[in-house]
């Protein structure tokens, strides 16, 4: 019989950063109507206080607004804290494309300036080849070792600590794996596992796998995992299912927040980890 498991301690790796399994995103703080200040940087300290030490953010989350809420909230950073962002996009009113090597560099600076920090611990380059959300054309449609080969200057150049990949393919995974990825984040939770063959490459590469949207998305047709009957009973299936899997739930609540947290202390049993859920 296998043993229950809880997650509570266990550390998982981003690059040459141990970091808790269960992290924080802060799209939600920038995104829609925007929150209360003061009521953000509330969420993000008491994030801090209850162990999170991996934020994950991006320049293009209301337009700097996420970032400023950061370096509001949390700076001077705890020594521990890995400030994880994305590139690959801009605001410019709305959400575009900035896929070419010099836009990347371009977003890790603004990140870097934002955020008032001279290195992040992984910048992950969100390819924009197939939906969900906006999708790269014309002069925006990039190669992957150009793209590479600039996140790794950077790396060389101390700005940042590891290179991530987002909304990309088993093959694009296999072409960037000399460039030294450490995580890659990709749609998938336990109503949409189409990533599964993804997950199983990082996984025997030793490459965390940081899932977005785990609980569904509001794009048409995806399904709410948090609506699903089953999966309320399975709120550590994620963690449990790989143990290179890292999540980063965002949230705006405090009440919310704690719960997220305490996903890490949910038992997971043999009759849930083998779950299957039809959509």
């Amino acid at each position: 019989m296998l043993r229950e498991q809880t997650m509570t301690e266990q550390r998982g790796r981003l690059g040459d950063h141990k970091v808790r399994r269960v992290g924080y995103g802060a799209m939600q703080l920038a995104e829609g109507t925007p929150p209360d200040r003061e009521d953000a940087i509330a969420v993000l300290r008491r994030a801090v206080e209850l162990g999170v030490d991996h934020i994950d953010t991006a320049e293009f989350y209301g337009d700097g607004l996420a970032n400023d809420l950061i370096r509001a909230a949390l700076r001077p950073y705890p020594d521990d804290l890995a400030l994880v962002s994305k590139v690959g996009a801009v605001r410019a009113g709305h959400l575009v494309p900035a896929q070419r090597p010099e836009e990347l560099r371009a977003g890790v600076e603004a990140n870097l300036r934002r955020l008032g920090v001279e290195r992040l611990a992984v910048v992950n380059l969100r390819r924009l080849d197939a939906r969900p959300g906006i999708v790269a054309t014309g002069d925006q449609r990039v190669d992957l070792d150009s793209q590479l080969a600039e996140l790794v200057a950077l790396r060389a150049e101390g700005k940042i600590d590891g290179i991530g990949l987002s909304g990309v393919g088993v093959d694009e995974f296999r072409r960037a794996l000399p460039a030294g990825v450490v995580c890659v984040q990709n749609l998938y939770n336990l109503l949409d596992r189409t990533a599964e063959p993804l997950l199983a490459e990082c996984a025997a590469h030793g490459v965390a796998w940081v899932p977005f949207f785990p609980l569904g998305s509001a794009f048409p047709g995806a399904p709410r995992v948090a609506e699903h009957p089953a999966v309320v009973a399975a709120a550590a299936w994620l963690l449990a299912h790989d143990p290179g899997t890292l999540l980063i739930p965002g949230t705006r609540s405090l009440e919310h927040l704690a719960e997220n947290v305490a996903a890490a202390d949910v038992p997971v049993d043999a009759a849930a980890l083998s779950l299957r859920v039809d959509r």
